[in-house]
């Protein structure tokens, strides 16, 4: 009895401090959430396991979209009024009308490459969509960076990019910064015309930034109007040194400051409007399906 009631004193302590410092939950039950974004006062994100586009309109979440055997890993609105999702498993990039009914999926770039893991994407201020395709799982480097242009053109812009995951243009749209979570870092690229890419550069290594406390895998990557980098992870390990952490760095690689989740994956985020806010996609189960999950919000300080 007595340890029963200890452990539900530790239970509302923890709920009490998660409170305190202003992290809320916003979807206790998500099934490997992923690449979310604020859009026309909603959130949107992608809910890997359960094959949906799923929604947060501030008080509900809701189903928007779902396809069986797509595996979304991100969502992205176009400059037309629809969504496109990188479905990870069928090595598609998906096409979601407004109203969520399914139009037909890109499938190949235009020199006819397939995507082989299609993870996530990054818009330029062209009317542009970078996206990863994340490659073979394993020690095979094969992960690939394609440009969607206004036009509907795929190029590949970049290869050899050890699981490519989250990417983002700088503020000044000169630079496209990507992850590569097996090589531990960050790369960035120079952004030229037609969305090409040239001068390819590590920006920071995750395990140097963290003194080498443990082999980091970062996921997610997103820059805020100061310019500032938010970079999420996902361990292999939930007890894992730094799990839970999201990092923050400046254009200098510099590590500014970081937020701490009580999940211990947080691949993903995004920022409300006023960046006031911190929308974090997390994983408490990380290992098998159904990769249950959480989506907070967190003070964005």
């Amino acid at each position: 009895m007595k340890t029963a009631l200890l452990s539900v004193i530790a239970a509302l302590v923890i709920a009490f401090e998660a409170q305190a410092d202003g992290v809320r939950i916003l979807n206790p039950d998500v099934h490997f959430p992923e690449g979310p974004i604020w859009y026309h006062a909603k959130l949107y994100y992608v809910e890997y396991d359960r094959n949906t586009i799923t929604t947060w309109d501030g008080e509900k979440n809701a189903i928007f979209w779902t396809q069986k055997g797509c595996g979304p890993s991100a969502v992205i609105p176009t400059a037309r009024g629809e969504f496109l999702v990188t479905c990870y498993d069928n090595g598609t990039i998906g096409r979601v009308a407004a109203d969520g009914k399914t139009l037909p999926p890109y499938t190949r770039d235009k020199a006819g490459h397939r995507f082989v893991g299609p993870n996530d994407f990054a818009p330029d201020a062209h009317g542009g969509i970078y996206f990863t395709a994340s490659g073979t799982p394993g020690p095979v480097i094969d992960g690939k960076v394609f440009y969607l242009a206004a036009d509907d053109t795929i190029t590949q812009q970049a290869a050899d990019v050890h699981s490519a995951n989250g990417l983002v243009v700088s503020n000044d749209g000169k630079i496209l910064y990507v992850v590569e979570t097996e090589g531990h870092r960050l790369l960035q690229f120079k952004i030229g015309k037609g969305g090409s890419l040239s001068d390819r550069r590590v920006f920071v290594d995750l395990d140097d930034l963290t003194r080498n406390a443990a082999h980091l895998y970062p996921d997610g990557v997103k820059i805020d109007s100061k310019g500032q980098i938010y970079i999420g992870q996902n361990p292999h390990d939930v007890k894992a040194p730094l799990a839970g952490t999201i990092f923050v760095v400046n254009a200098e690689a510099k590590l500014l400051r970081k937020l701490t989740l009580p999940s211990p994956g947080v691949p993903n985020l995004a920022f409300s409007p006023d960046e006031k806010t911190v929308y974090v996609t997390a994983l408490d189960q990380i290992e098998k399906s159904p990769y249950q999950g959480k989506l907070y919000s967190i003070p964005n300080n």
